[in-house]
């Protein structure tokens, strides 16, 4: 009998933080080039009570294609999915995206813990994860399962992080791979997924 063949069309590259992350996540998208071979997911603790901003501010500093993320949105290439306010962000066994409004995860929703424990189930060793600046443990145990399950985990160091809980606690947890200063994470990400052919 032949072994399964993955039918997923692309990567992950899921990309996650709390307080500081914004500026973070600005300067490691502003290293990634438009044709990265991966999509990009964006988990950032945001307050449910107004729209996001977040896509917007997002796209002014990358090539990328920026958008929020939507239920039932099959994942591309060259694309950053960002999580909207008051959902988990999930991946689907067939490369696509739900959004989930179950209970919160460390007191958050979206959760980095919610996202990369998905990524670790549906795309073991074709996700990289990425735990920018962020207070708290959020992301630790989902760091953990990716690493687990075959991927690469890179994690903010201390000198760059404006708040170090996050990158802290994913580090304590044991499923960091590398921990990289903020301008070195941008090249490890191309390094992983590089150019689409």
């Amino acid at each position: 009998m032949s072994p399964a063949v993955d039918t997923r069309l692309t990567d992950i590259v899921a990309i996650v933080g709390s307080a500081g992350g914004i500026n973070a996540m600005e300067r490691v998208l502003a290293r990634l080039p438009a044709d990265l071979n991966a999509a990009v997911l964006i988990v950032l603790h945001l307050t449910p009570e107004h729209p996001s901003l977040l896509a917007r501010i997002l796209a002014r500093r990358t090539d990328m294609n920026v958008r929020e993320a939507a239920d039932g949105d099959g994942l591309e290439r060259g694309t950053v999915y960002v999580a909207p306010p008051d959902a988990h962000l999930l991946v689907t066994a067939d490369g696509g995206l739900r959004l989930e409004r179950s209970e919160l995860v460390h007191h958050v929703r979206p959760s980095a813990d919610a996202l990369l424990l998905s990524i670790a189930h549906e795309y073991r060793g074709r996700c990289f994860a990425v735990v920018l600046s962020g207070t708290g443990i959020d992301g630790a145990a989902g760091a953990a399962a990716v690493h687990q399950a075959g991927g690469w985990v890179v994690a903010q160091d201390q000198v760059t992080s404006e708040h170090f809980g996050m990158p802290g606690a994913a580090i304590l947890a044991g499923g960091v791979d590398a921990v990289l200063s903020l301008e070195e994470i941008g090249p490890a990400v191309v390094d992983f997924a590089g150019h689409m052919a």
